[in-house]
């Protein structure tokens, strides 16, 4: 374990070194923008990811995996810009969110300039798998903010329906991140396996985060903030499927009602949680974690996959 957590700790510190190296644009309000959602304290799951993926299937020195794996970063940093402007956000990890301090046009702006920055790396790599799962992938992530959108404040929405939410919000991008990396060694039988563990990781990753919307102080935002805005998660859908009428009822109620406050948020809280969502979510979470372990069963045994191995765990004892 300690080999496998300095393993992960080199390779974040390596991420972080060429992340400050490259420069975003040659505009200065962009750079300024684009590095106050990334140096915000992200995880850097996704790069990670790539990076040990890639590593996992070959020995070889990689050219240019870091730079690579950091259009990941963009990706992820575009949809978070997007994301804060959507839902009116006050706060991204603890401080001030960038719509606050630029505006939304602004915000929204530069959010897409990180996605034409991705695909522009993509494009020079020449590979038309990788930059074909690229693409795929930007598209499915604007069709996961179309459908949060469609479904808010929709207590009927199945749990069939919400997977595909989360698939395309997160798990789509993890599941890039681990392809590209396999496609990067060369791998390409290896790659579908590896796209695999990324999707199982990442609809656990995100299911884990819906549940700390709840129960964690720790998330650098409100908690309760989802459930305020009226966002339903699997928390909330598999309690409220349990519940007496009655107890439906008035999840309805509190979910819709236009001026949801943390009184209202607490007595939901307590409904959800006689109604055993916060259990079965986790168990949900933990479904997805064994598949992904599942995945990477097939790979050749190494330092990186016991790395990626790690990161199943992690996923469910998160905190923030």
């Amino acid at each position: 374990m300690e080999e496998v957590l300095t393993l992960i700790k080199r390779e974040i510190a390596e991420i972080e070194k060429v992340l400050e190296k490259l420069q975003i644009s040659q505009h200065p309000f962009i750079n300024q923008v684009s590095e106050y959602v990334i140096f915000a304290g992200g995880k850097r799951i996704r790069p990670l990811i790539c990076v040990l993926s890639a590593k996992a299937l070959s020995s070889a020195p990689l050219v240019n995996l870091y730079e690579v794996s950091l259009l990941l970063e963009y990706l992820h940093a575009a949809t978070l810009l997007h994301d804060d402007v959507v839902d009116s956000a006050e706060f991204r990890r603890g401080r001030k969110a960038a719509r606050n301090l630029w505006g939304n046009q602004a915000t929204i702006l530069v959010g897409d300039y990180l996605f034409a920055k991705a695909l522009k790396i993509a494009s020079r790599l020449k590979n038309p798998e990788i930059m074909e799962v690229i693409t795929d992938t930007t598209l499915l992530l604007s069709e996961g903010e179309v459908l949060q959108l469609l479904h808010l404040d929709d207590t009927e929405i199945s749990d069939t329906a919400y997977y595909e939410v989360i698939f395309r919000k997160t798990a789509v991008l993890m599941a890039c991140s681990c392809k590209v990396g396999a496609l990067l060694a060369g791998s390409e039988a290896f790659a579908k396996t590896l796209f695999e563990y990324g999707y199982n990781i990442g609809m656990a990753f995100q299911i884990i985060d819906d549940l700390l919307d709840y129960i964690s102080q720790e998330t650098g935002k409100d908690r309760g903030k989802d459930f305020m805005e009226g966002k339903v998660t699997l928390p909330f859908i598999l309690a409220y499927r349990e519940a007496p009428p009655a107890e439906r009822e008035e999840l309805h109620r509190l979910l819709k009602s236009k001026s949801t406050d943390q009184k209202d948020f607490e007595r939901a809280y307590y409904l959800i949680q006689k109604n055993n969502g916060f259990e079965n979510s986790l168990k949900e979470a933990k479904k997805f974690v064994e598949k992904a372990k599942d995945c990477l069963s097939l790979l050749p045994s190494s330092p990186y996959k016991e790395a990626l191995l790690f990161l199943c765990k992690y996923l469910l004892e998160r905190k923030k």
